[in-house]
């Protein structure tokens, strides 16, 4: 048989995404603070988006846009199931309390500024870290070429909790100093601030701590220069036998080293905080549990009223402008539909959570059930992977404390009468076990695995030791403490 070109029709059925569907589904799995940026964004490059005024008495058309089909006649507001902040409750700001200058000519006959006005330091962009507090250190000390060679790569070489991360020879090597160079200026930044910093480890920086305050020949410094591996599992009782000292001169030691600072770095970390905004609230008024969903902070949009006016009369501009400002409408109208769809989602969504997980909301976090995405989904009549985007990043505010969606989804562990319980509520019951534990006799694995099988859990020893690592407990040997 020859081969051939030749074309031929075929009609077949097939799932596109569209851009209108990947926007929406981008804006379904976006959190709290990524969908604020997400409606700034939209409102930069669509001019048919504009913030809406959110009192009432201004408005000029109060109709809003439903999930309905656009109408074609002019829509002035299409609000959103979001709304801003009420301009009319934000004082006047008296921007000269923020200048950022430093008057020279200064005189005590001008008026003295509050004791809580702000500063100009409160304005930095990012603040000082470990190296910058060093350099500031160096500053002060009169080093010639070499040595501030050699402090600078000591300074690059400073992980964040201010550990010197290379060698001497490294030095050596890198500026072409000698040894004794790199050793003494090593020391010198050793002696700056804070203690223990440039060390080379734990029990590095510790020495140098004790020696700074000056119990080089105290106990604490021959338990860390000596027995730091005992002392990391608390094994007091062969201290004590090594160093020929009671346990309770031990202990008293432990406390002075408990003191000190292990990381010396962590304290000038300038890492920022990222703080969770929960995207529902869950409160119980009145003996029932009310879901409410965080529209705080979000722009109240709508159609401008007039580009839609443009629109309607389009003897007034050309026809490419028509078209333009015709596309950026059903954009902006499926966008004000997609968002309206997503919070539509979320509360379908927590009041399922709500119904399966209703024990726990009431009783506490050791009453979680099973639960998996497929529950959910069939519940809200919904497909799995919508359940999976709109419970990711989000988190709920609920009257036991903030939890993300996805914690209320929990495997069955059986028991041994044959029903489940959820791996939450183990864990739950492994922390409260090891809370209650005697610290001089701490359970071990094994224990907490036979305790749990008499309460009807059946638990293996190395699942008790998954849990406790994913609850960042210690494991028996350093939780143990020595008998007072």
């Amino acid at each position: 048989m020859a081969l051939e070109l030749r074309q031929q029709l075929k009609l077949a059925q097939k799932l596109v995404m569209t851009p209108q569907l990947r926007q929406a589904i981008k804006l379904l799995q976006l959190n709290r603070l990524e969908l604020t940026a997400a409606l700034r964004s939209e409102m930069e490059q669509n001019p048919l988006l504009e913030e809406a005024d959110p009192l009432p008495s201004l408005n000029t058309n109060p109709e809003s846009l439903s999930a309905e089909e656009p109408k074609e006649r002019a829509e002035p507001v299409a609000t959103t199931l979001v709304k801003g902040d009420d301009p009319a409750t934000v004082a006047e700001v008296n921007w000269e309390n923020y200048t950022n200058n430093f008057d020279s000519d200064f005189s005590f006959a001008r008026e003295t500024p509050p004791a809580d006005a702000p500063s100009q330091f409160d304005f930095i962009s990012a603040a000082p870290g470990l190296t910058s507090h060093l350099q500031w250190q160096l500053t002060h000390i009169g080093l010639n070429e070499l040595d501030k060679e050699i402090a600078h790569f000591i300074l690059g070489s400073l992980d964040g909790h201010g550990f010197f991360k290379a060698d001497i020879d490294d030095i050596c090597a890198t500026i072409g100093c000698t040894e004794e160079e790199a050793k003494g200026m090593l020391r010198l930044m050793q002696s700056l601030e804070p203690a223990g910093v440039a060390a080379r480890d734990i029990r590095e920086s510790l020495l140098l701590q004790l020696d700074r305050k000056g119990l080089e020949e105290s106990l604490a410094y021959q338990i860390i220069d000596e027995h730091i591996n005992l002392l990391q599992t608390r094994n007091y009782a062969l201290i004590a036998r090594l160093s020929g000292v009671t346990v309770r001169q031990v202990q008293t030691a432990v406390t002075v080293i408990s003191s000190l600072t292990p990381y010396p770095g962590n304290e000038f970390s300038n890492e920022q905080t990222n703080y969770v905004i929960p995207d529902v609230y869950v409160d119980k008024i009145d003996g029932e549990f009310v879901i409410r969903l965080n529209d705080d902070g979000l722009p109240n949009l709508q159609l401008s009223t007039d580009y839609q006016e443009m629109i309607k009369e389009g003897n007034k501009i050309n026809k490419d402008s028509k078209n333009y400002l015709q596309e950026k409408k059903r954009s902006a109208q499926w966008f004000i539909k997609s968002l309206q769809q997503r919070q539509r989602t979320i509360y379908k969504v927590m009041e399922s959570l709500l119904k399966f997980q209703h024990d726990f909301f009431e009783k506490g976090p050791g009453h979680l059930k099973p639960l998996i995405l497929h529950d959910v989904a069939d519940d809200i009549g919904m497909h799995e992977s919508t359940v999976s985007r709109v419970t990711s990043n989000k988190y709920v505010h609920t009257p036991l404390g903030i939890y993300e969606l996805k914690f209320f989804f929990s495997t069955a562990v059986a028991t041994t009468n044959g029903q489940t319980v959820a791996a939450e509520s183990i864990k739950n019951r492994i922390q409260q076990l090891i809370k209650q534990e005697d610290s001089t006799k701490p359970l071990s694995d094994n224990k907490i695995s036979e305790m749990l099988k008499s309460e009807g859990i059946k638990v293996a020893r190395r699942t008790v030791a998954k849990y406790r690592d994913q609850l960042k407990i210690l494991p028996v040997k350093h939780r143990r403490k020595a008998r007072r």
